[in-house]
């Protein structure tokens, strides 16, 4: 194994030294991966204020919520078409076909925008799509690339490339729409997508030997044919259903809490409308004024806690621990919501809750593929953090209709359900470190695998 004698570093990685914990020959597989990161999120959230204005203005809000329920439709289609993609296919053949295939799609989608074509909601249900694949493609990537030592070390501070990417492709989107036009934002997206390619095959070129995990050593050893292969690899192992129910309740949660925030701030926007003496204050504004806030401290909070912290909880608490901080938070948090259903109570939570998803949580999760075989990465990582994961959303919507429809649920009560679901999340939360640690004792030693 690598030494860390800084004098055997190059200057790059004696800065990436300050960051995280990095063997002398990694800096520059490590440096290609946080591009490699950055780029996929960047390029994402281009695209994510491009598919608010087409849905909105081609198709209106409640068709937005039915093309939430046609993606995860889809992908039960597009699973499949993966698992038949996978066969016989080196690592970057394969990542190379999918981020082709979303960059050929972006250019159609230039073309039929240009043609007068109403895209707005296959466009929406499209880049959903592409933000759960092109997430758990990079990250299945980087777990085969590296050794479960080295993952451990690296991920962390690999993943600060995403939040970085998300909030200047965020601010970017602000600025170069008015420029450039939706269409125009479509193909910077798509370029950028296919440089990311090249960073890929940049950082496997350079992994040095003592932190690599799978060699490419020619075609994959499959155990698991045919179309529906990506779900049996799931039900078949205790690990990865362990994993995937986690995932279910991770989004379904989230979700809950989003309505339950929404709810409240339209209310609070309507309370400060009716409180300005000015009366130049519309509702629309105080909504866009609240979430403004929101997203910002979320983003910033995100930030510093995967700059600053994930690597540390690691090494403190071990992935099993770290597994267990989310769910913990969820438990206390709406508690606190059911007793107390007050704005500002709502706010910190959501605040605190999504912030750790985005940092702690995401990077743990992706952590957990480090010890498995090459087709739970790549088929079984795909189908948990697709179709398991859109699975979620139609759950969450459905649990909304059921109590507003049904039994009249106010937000309290939908806060009692999180608490009572945040309950199963963190037995399963323990359950998977306990699985985590069998997998990672049952690895084979570095360089074996």
């Amino acid at each position: 194994m690598s030494t860390t004698n800084k004098a055997d570093m190059t200057p790059l990685e004696r800065l990436l030294s300050y960051f995280t914990k990095i063997h002398p020959g990694e800096g520059v597989s490590v440096a290609y991966l946080f591009a490699n990161s950055f780029l996929l999120l960047f390029a994402y959230y281009l695209l994510k204020p491009v598919r608010e204005a087409l849905i909105l203005t081609q198709g209106g809000a409640e068709l937005r919520s039915y093309a939430v329920a046609m993606q995860a439709i889809l992908l039960l289609v597009a699973i499949p078409v993966y698992g038949m993609l996978f066969q016989g296919r080196k690592r970057l053949a394969l990542l190379r076909t999918i981020i082709f295939f979303f960059a050929s799609n972006l250019a159609l989608f230039f073309l039929l925008g240009k043609l007068g074509v109403n895209v707005g909601v296959p466009f929406f249900v499209w880049l959903g799509i592409l933000s759960v694949t092109l997430v758990a493609q990079f990250w299945a990537f980087a777990a085969d690339i590296y050794s479960v030592e080295a993952g451990h070390r690296l991920f962390a501070f690999i993943a600060v490339g995403s939040t970085l990417g998300s909030l200047v492709g965020s601010e970017v989107a602000t600025i170069g729409i008015p420029f450039i036009g939706a269409y125009g934002m479509m193909m910077s997206a798509a370029l950028i997508l296919c440089l990311s390619v090249i960073l890929s095959a940049r950082a496997d070129a350079n992994i040095p030997e003592a932190s690599r995990g799978h060699s490419e050593d020619g075609h994959w050893a499959e155990q698991h044919a045919g179309l529906l292969s990506g779900f049996s690899i799931v039900l078949k192992d205790r690990y990865l259903m362990l994993i995937g129910l986690f995932v279910l309740l991770l989004n379904c949660i989230n979700s809950t809490g989003e309505y339950i925030l929404a709810k409240i701030i339209i209310a609070q926007s309507e309370a400060e409308v009716l409180a300005d003496v000015t009366h130049t204050l519309t509702k629309g504004d105080a909504i866009g004024n609240t979430y403004g806030d929101f997203y910002f401290f979320v983003n910033l909070l995100t930030l510093a806690i995967q700059l600053l912290f994930v690597r540390r909880i690691w090494q403190a608490v071990g992935i099993q621990g770290a597994l267990l901080i989310s769910p913990i938070i969820v438990f206390f948090g709406y508690g606190m919501i059911s007793f107390l259903p007050a704005f500002w109570v709502i706010y910190m939570v959501k605040i605190l809750e999504n912030s750790t998803d985005y940092s702690i949580q995401s990077t743990t999760r992706h952590a957990l593929f480090l010890p498995v075989d090459r087709e739970k990465k790549y088929k079984g990582k795909t189908c948990i953090d697709t179709f398991i994961w859109r699975l979620g959303d139609l759950i969450q919507a459905l649990l909304v209709y059921l109590g507003m429809n049904v039994f009249g649920f106010g937000l309290k009560h939908f806060a009692m359900v999180n608490f009572a679901l945040s309950t199963v999340w963190l037995i399963i939360a323990i359950g998977i470190g306990m699985s985590y640690k069998r997998a990672r004792a049952n690895t084979p030693p570095e360089g074996q695998a």
